[in-house]
């Protein structure tokens, strides 16, 4: 008994470890820590983030329902032990971020945790909050695109505390 325990808890904290936590995200990509060296990064990286989406990712008015779908499988199947859409789970909600980040500054989130979490100040503040950072999870671009269009379907959900 004592080492399926062990297993469990050792299990619990790398999941913790791994997937990052903390309160919904609701600064703006722009806005910086205070004293945040910012000069070594472009606007365009500022507002988008840093990584392989190097140039604005255009949304269609509509939700294109086929990517979401993908995007819902996808997020089911690797975001969603660690994010909720309307609470705090392991990570921070995820409800309403394609309206608080740029669908580019999500995408390079997903594709390149590592860089952001080096270089730009509000991946920086994000994990001096959540204490954990998110794992890459090795997604395609044309993946972590479907997750962004499946994220506009939960833009509606309010992102609880």
């Amino acid at each position: 008994m004592q080492r399926s325990t062990l297993v469990y808890l050792t299990t619990l904290s790398a999941l913790l470890a791994a997937c990052g936590g903390g309160k919904p995200d609701a600064a703006p990509a722009a806005s910086a820590p205070a004293g945040a060296a910012q000069s070594d990064l472009t606007p365009f990286q500022l507002e988008n983030g840093i990584g392989p989406i190097t140039s604005p990712v255009e949304l269609p008015a509509a939700v294109d329902h086929e990517k979401a779908e993908e995007g819902k499988k996808t997020f089911e199947g690797k975001c969603m032990a660690c994010h909720k859409m309307t609470e705090r789970y392991v990570g921070p909600a995820l409800g309403g971020v394609v309206g608080r980040r740029t669908p580019a500054y999500v995408m390079n989130m997903i594709l390149n945790p590592e860089e952001m979490y080096t270089k730009h100040p509000v991946a920086r503040q994000l994990l001096a909050e959540h204490m954990t950072q998110m794992p890459n999870l090795g997604l395609t671009q044309e993946e972590a695109r479907d997750v962004v269009e499946y994220l506009r379907t939960q833009s509606s959900a309010t992102a609880g505390s």
